[in-house]
């Protein structure tokens, strides 16, 4: 079963933006898109670890301000020619707030 956190207010994301949440082990970057969709990946670009959340998000993609590869927000996986995949979580909202889940 899912272990659902409360991480931010949806209104506090920007459209077409991110904010950082830290864990025990990792920073997730959490992305709005134009259309208030929702996606968690693992802050950092598959390629060399760039900061996603710094990234330009297009459509459901966020291209890593490094090196340009672009990522796929919902599968974390590389858009071709690149290729490699940055972990995603789940997001829910609810009530206006952001709601993740690093399994367990």
């Amino acid at each position: 079963m899912s272990n659902w956190t409360e991480v931010v207010a949806l209104e506090d994301i920007p459209v077409l933006g991110s904010r950082v949440v830290d864990t025990d082990d990792m920073q997730v970057a959490v992305f709005r898109t134009a259309d208030d969709q929702v996606f968690a990946i693992k802050n950092a670009c598959p390629h060399k670890g760039g900061p996603l959340s710094e990234g330009i998000v297009h459509g459901t993609s966020v291209t890593c301000p490094l090196h340009n590869w672009k990522i796929d927000l919902a599968s974390g996986n590389a858009l071709a020619p690149d290729e490699g995949c940055a972990n995603t979580f789940p997001v829910k909202i609810e009530d206006g707030k952001v709601y993740l889940s690093l399994g367990v």
